[in-house]
């Protein structure tokens, strides 16, 4: 660049401005003259030589109006809430809106006046460029199922046409305890019913929903900043839109409560469980008293069966008491017995030990004695195989 600016220097030296304009255009330093049409006639009346004007160019394709796709986060400085549908300034550079990926910006609320808080609301980065954007917002279709048969059940309050169904056959729906399943068919009656097959059996008590998403349109609006247009020594006090706070707050308009957002008082009906059902061949593996036959119902004893109160005479009463002290005495007696039985049986578990020791013992030295004697015929033999036999004279 600085080589190419030496050599039109001296290339063009000798001209004059105006013939030198004509083959290099304007210079960097040099004073122009513009020609704006459909200009405001405020901004010729306020006209304020102190107050600079930045001019630049736009491209063909940005005079449009479009869409960025940016991921925004709250500046943990900034003490108020940003809500839906408030309008935002963001400085994010000259180009409109031709912004490339990943170019940090940054968002204000007012730039009019001088604030004591910080002003700064939030930050962020571009994730895309794309126009044609679609924005969805997540949508909760809530069913309630009123004829179960095995794994296929009737849903019913979920739509509310035939054709509603029919547009989301074999769509994914799934109950409150996780159960997935599947919707199948719409049914004649009642209507927006449908028929659907889950992985298990469902209660009555269940809740089916169904995750879907609804297309969100985006109003669009184009503001121009009209700060040129403003009085002189008034420049700095261009507001731009108000948030919907402001409005409400001017207007006077007050929030009304969502009945919906108010506390109600929970009415849940009771639930009614089946019974277990063991199948055959568990209870076969069943323990003796785990088995269900065995298991009664509890309730109320009938009449009949229950048993009048004995009043026993004072000789059946010391007849009693000698019973039962003969039984006390046995048991005891049948206990130490089973003691003395348990500490004979160790005693003689403990002498068998040894025993077997001993016998093991006996066994370990005759083995040693044994292979002792075989060694020694075998190192004699190998002694007289060495030496060899005597020849004869």
């Amino acid at each position: 660049m600085q080589k190419q600016a030496e050599l039109n220097r001296a290339e063009f030296e000798d001209m004059d401005d105006e013939s030198r304009v004509q083959y290099e255009g304007f210079r960097p330093g040099m004073y122009v003259r513009l020609e704006i049409s459909s200009l405001p006639c405020e901004f010729v009346t306020n006209f304020d030589p102190h107050y600079p004007v930045i001019i630049g160019g736009l491209g063909t394709s940005e005079g449009n109006v479009g869409y960025l796709q940016m991921r925004l986060k709250k500046h943990r400085w900034y003490e108020r809430i940003l809500k839906t549908r408030d309008p935002l300034i963001l400085s994010l550079g000259w180009r409109r809106p031709i912004t490339p990926q990943g170019t940090g910006f940054l968002a204000v609320q007012s730039v009019s006046g001088v604030k004591a808080n910080f002003r700064i609301a939030a930050t962020g980065v571009v994730l895309d460029l794309d126009k044609s954007v679609t924005i969805v917002k997540k949508l909760k279709l809530i069913g309630y199922p009123y004829k179960i048969f095995q794994n296929t059940c009737f849903i019913k309050g979920m739509f509310n046409t035939v054709l509603e169904v029919a547009k989301f056959e074999g769509a994914s729906i799934r109950t409150v305890s996780g159960v997935r399943g599947q919707i199948k068919k719409a049914l004649s009656t009642p209507a927006g019913a449908f028929r659907a097959t889950f992985e298990d059996r469902l209660l009555m008590s269940d809740i089916v929903f169904l995750r879907s998403w609804y297309p969100l349109s985006i109003p669009q609006l184009y503001n121009p900043v009209t700060s040129l247009l403003l009085p002189v020594g008034q420049k700095d006090s261009w507001s731009g839109m108000r948030t919907v706070g402001q409005l409400k707050h001017d207007l006077g308009v007050r929030n009304k409560p969502s009945i919906d957002s108010l506390y109600k008082p929970i009415t849940r009906a009771p639930r009614h469980f089946n019974p277990l059902h063991i199948p055959r061949e568990l209870q076969k593996a069943l323990p003796f008293k785990s088995k269900p036959k065995l298991l009664q119902p509890k309730g109320k004893v009938p009449r009949d069966l229950k048993r009048a109160s004995v009043i026993r005479e004072p000789h059946e009463r010391k007849v009693a008491e000698l019973l039962r002290a003969l039984s006390t005495v046995h048991h005891y007696k049948k206990k130490e017995a089973q003691r003395a039985h348990h500490a004979k049986h160790k005693e003689f578990l403990q002498q068998k030990e040894k025993d077997e020791e001993a016998k093991m013992k006996r066994m370990k030295d005759a083995r040693k004695k044994l292979y002792r004697v075989m060694g020694q015929k075998d190192q004699k033999k190998q002694r007289s195989s060495l030496k060899g036999t005597p020849q004869d004279d």
